[in-house]
């Protein structure tokens, strides 16, 4: 049998669905803090340089600026918290900043008359006190489990939709079942225990443990030693840290399974050596201490997550092109 390029790759990701999935089973926490702290800044430098190429898939040029801004404004208590100064900015205003960069994104992605731009800010400025509704969605699953897993099946499957390939629609739907099916089926912590290590690391990352285990599990969520119990120790908190774990690792292996499809590597040699010098101070700092390091990465994890959601909207609207047989000039034009 004869694999094109694409086959191959497709096969490739589905090999490294598998391995994403065994390791997660069997390492969870320590799993996701080695993605995180290694893959996972080489992904965001590549990734915005890639976007930046791409003009971040909006209608103007500079639309990615409020992006950026956003960004900066939400990363803000953590850059002071690196200099052991407290900035109190309230979980709700951060909540607005995110349902704002959504909006915005849409907004960039579909309308190009300022006149039509300047109405929907305006409806996103009268309905960004209803964000509040949308706190687990926007501020906790979104620039996590939503960006590392659900948009990167709904990319996979748009791609797989372009091309009609038999293999992108396979590694897709492995993609979506068998780590469900298989962390699923592996109930218990059984013999895995967390390392001191990654017990102590994994702190800053509890939101999404504690609010998956709160809003899908029965279990009891209210005070300090039960919820620690819970997240590091229970049977419950175990599944939903392998799939975590699956979910971030996976993430970042399909961006550089797909280098020579999306060709990020094809950049001004300078812009190469920066990102590799960054690479390697990102490296040093989680070296050096993994809450410092979290520290400083926060912004750029971030700003990464606000970049690609254009892109999402894109996926989004290409797969409903794809599925429904509407061109994708029908769908600009009825939209501005």
């Amino acid at each position: 049998m004869n694999l094109t390029r694409l086959d191959k790759i497709n096969y490739i990701n589905i090999a490294l669905i598998i391995i994403s999935t065994i390791v997660a089973l069997y390492l969870p926490f320590e799993l996701f803090l080695f993605s995180y702290a290694i893959l996972g800044p080489l992904h965001y430098l590549t990734e915005i340089s890639w976007l930046h190429n791409k003009q971040y898939y909006t209608k103007k040029k500079y639309d990615y600026i409020l992006l950026l801004v956003l960004s900066a404004l939400i990363a803000l208590p953590v850059i002071a918290s690196l200099f052991n100064f407290k900035l109190n900015i309230s979980g709700q205003r951060l909540n607005q900043f995110i349902y704002l960069a959504v909006v915005s994104s849409i907004i960039f992605v579909f309308v190009q008359k300022t006149t039509y731009r300047i109405l929907a800010f305006l409806f996103a400025a009268i309905t960004l006190k209803y964000s509040t509704h949308l706190f687990l969605l926007l501020s906790v699953f979104l620039p996590t489990l939503i960006h590392v897993f659900l948009f990167t099946a709904l990319f996979m499957l748009y791609g797989a939709l372009k091309t009609r390939s038999k293999s992108g629609y396979l590694s897709f739907w492995i993609m979506m079942l068998f780590p469900i099916i298989v962390l699923s089926f592996f109930n218990g912590p059984a013999s895995y225990k967390i390392s001191d290590y990654a017990f102590s690391a994994y702190k800053n990352f509890e939101a999404t443990n504690f609010f998956t285990l709160k809003q899908f599990t029965g279990l009891d969520m209210t005070n300090g030693q039960t919820i620690t119990n819970n997240i590091y120790f229970s049977s419950q908190g175990i599944v939903v840290m392998r799939f975590i774990a699956f979910a971030y690792t996976y993430h970042y292996l399909n961006w550089f399974s797909k280098t020579e499809i999306i060709a990020w590597h094809k950049i001004p040699k300078q812009r190469l050596i920066i990102i590799a010098l960054l690479w390697l101070m990102a490296l040093a700092a989680y070296a050096y201490d993994y809450k410092t390091g979290f520290q400083c990465l926060f912004f750029l994890s971030f700003l990464h997550v606000l970049l690609e959601l254009p892109l999402n909207v894109v996926s989004i609207k290409g797969i409903l092109s794809e599925l429904f047989m509407l061109p994708t000039s029908t769908i600009n034009k009825k939209s501005t």
